[in-house]
């Protein structure tokens, strides 16, 4: 059992509060999902509950955690940098005496090659979802009893999501995971912890529930509902009294203004109705101040993607590739592609089989005139990581439109100061917003979108697959998430050695 008591924790940078007095308790065998929108301090949390040093330089922490001498595993969403497979894999206890049928297993489960291990191969030339993979391998062999998983469905195939799936379901660890992929979570979790930021941000407010994410949604939402008919009521009734009030005091008022002088008892009893007349306002005023509020929450506000309709016989792309490589290794032959019109096209497949590499060709022979816009998986690709979110955004230097482009920024939920935070000090969910907002303002006719869904709240995921489906142009994507799948393309094609071949869904 892991206690976590009055924990506080405040970002030194603007003394924002992230949580505040969070208690949880996490028993033997839990399955936990941390849910909320980017920036609420999810990852901080799963850091401070591993290792508080992880984060002393920038969150100032108070209250307990009680880790009772567990063994922690931890799954960072950074990921190792540019080290060695091998050198990797050494840091755990006696690797080289870890049983040989205990890492064939787990690799079969994770479709990973064993030699891989032993290689020399660096980071930075796998795939997102075959390094998330390697991760996941290293927890299952270092044998801990609670795993905390920062975004382990990222960039997964939906093979190895499936047995991540059934892994969180049946092991007998205890596992405290964020996730952004509805139906994992739905499937997997038992208990929610949502984190909000309520009063434009200003105010930290935190969730336990136990049950499914669905049960979680739904009892929210009669809450809302059962609070916001309260409060509506409440303020009928005091309004009715209000009028009684203001009725009863004009009448008393002129009474006394018109009284004759001589009536001294008259006058008398009129201002001791007066007197009462004001108490009667000041209960009034009370009762005002303790009126059942309306309902708060943090919602993900994103304005529509704006654009003219593409015809339905616009050539956007006629792609042949003969071999797909990289970095000198065959991928696939004979890949082709054609898409007209406002199609919406996804690419699903196993990871490391040349999805983004695919997507990035994509990027370079859509038709010349239409206009483009490129969504990477490594965001930073497409942004310098030491600009501002306005610098990222602006084309021009007018006053007009840094105006204009703040006013974006507030639709979803930047406070003031993150609007000049650098690029590098924002979450994932932050910057995959910003790629939104940047396809809005630029009007792009195209959209080339590597897993568009992977850093949005399950809450904010489905105001995107939404903007997507309403969307006038193209879009060529990429993504594992099974919702979207489910909800946006017309077409879905696998990639395999093969080429591209059109597909219905497996789930």
């Amino acid at each position: 059992m892991i206690e976590i008591n009055k924990l506080t924790l405040t970002h030194l940078k603007d003394d924002r509060v992230l949580l505040y007095d969070f208690d949880l308790t996490i028993h033997t065998k839990d399955k936990i999902v941390i849910i909320g929108e980017e920036g609420n301090g999810k990852s901080t949390l799963l850091k401070a509950i591993y290792d508080q040093n992880l984060i002393t330089d920038y969150i100032a922490i108070s209250g307990n955690i009680i880790k009772n001498n567990h063994k922690i595993g931890y799954l960072a969403q950074e990921g190792p940098k540019d080290t060695e497979v091998l050198a990797f894999f050494m840091t755990l206890p006696d690797f080289f005496e870890i049983n040989p049928k205990t890492i064939n297993k787990y690799c079969r489960d994770l479709a990973i090659d064993p030699d891989i291990l032993y290689s020399e191969r660096r980071f930075s030339t796998f795939s997102g979802g075959e390094k998330i993979k390697l991760q996941l391998l290293y927890l299952l062999l270092e044998e801990d009893d609670v795993l905390l998983l920062d975004e382990p469905s990222n960039d997964l195939d939906i093979e190895t999501l499936l047995f991540l799936e059934d892994f969180i379901q049946t092991s007998d660890k205890t596992i405290v995971f964020i996730s952004h992929d509805e139906t994992l979570i739905q499937n997997s979790a038992k208990t929610i912890v949502h984190l909000e930021q309520i009063k434009r941000k200003s105010e930290p407010r935190y969730s336990v529930y136990k049950g499914s994410y669905e049960n979680y949604v739904n009892q929210r939402e009669r809450n809302f509902y059962n609070q916001d008919k309260l409060a509506f009521k409440e303020r009928e009734e005091l309004a009715k009294k209000e009028k009684r009030y203001q009725r009863i005091y004009e009448r008393v008022n002129h009474e006394l203004n018109t009284i004759s002088r001589a009536d001294a008892h008259g006058g008398f009893l009129l201002k001791k109705k007066m007197h009462q007349t004001k108490a009667l306002k000041r209960r009034l005023d009370k009762e005002k101040e303790d009126l059942t509020p309306y309902h708060d929450e943090e919602k993900a506000i994103m304005i529509a993607l704006d654009v003219p309709s593409v015809p339905a016989n616009k050539k956007i792309l006629s792609l042949k590739v003969p071999r797909l490589e990289v970095a000198g290794k065959l991928l696939a032959e004979n890949v082709k592609l054609e898409v007209y019109g406002p199609k919406k096209i996804a690419i699903i497949g196993k990871n490391g089989c040349g999805k983004t590499t695919l997507l990035h060709i994509i990027k370079e022979q859509v038709t010349a005139d239409l206009k483009t816009f490129f969504m990477p998986q490594n965001y930073f690709e497409a942004m310098d990581e030491d600009e501002d979110p306005i610098s990222f955004i602006k084309k021009d230097a007018t006053k007009e439109e840094y105006t204009y482009i703040r006013t974006l920024l507030g639709s979803i939920k930047f406070k003031d100061d993150e609007m000049l935070h650098p690029l590098k000090e924002l979450s994932g969910g932050q910057k995959a917003k910003l790629f939104f907002i940047k396809m809005i303002y630029e009007k792009s006719e195209v959209l080339i979108l590597d897993e568009p869904t992977r850093n949005f709240s399950p809450l904010s995921a489905s105001v995107i697959r939404d903007i997507l489906k309403d969307y006038k142009g193209a879009i060529i994507t990429v993504s594992h998430d099974r919702k979207f799948l489910k909800e946006v393309p017309d077409i879905i094609y696998r990639l395999d050695e093969d080429g591209l071949k059109e597909v219905t869904l497996p789930f």
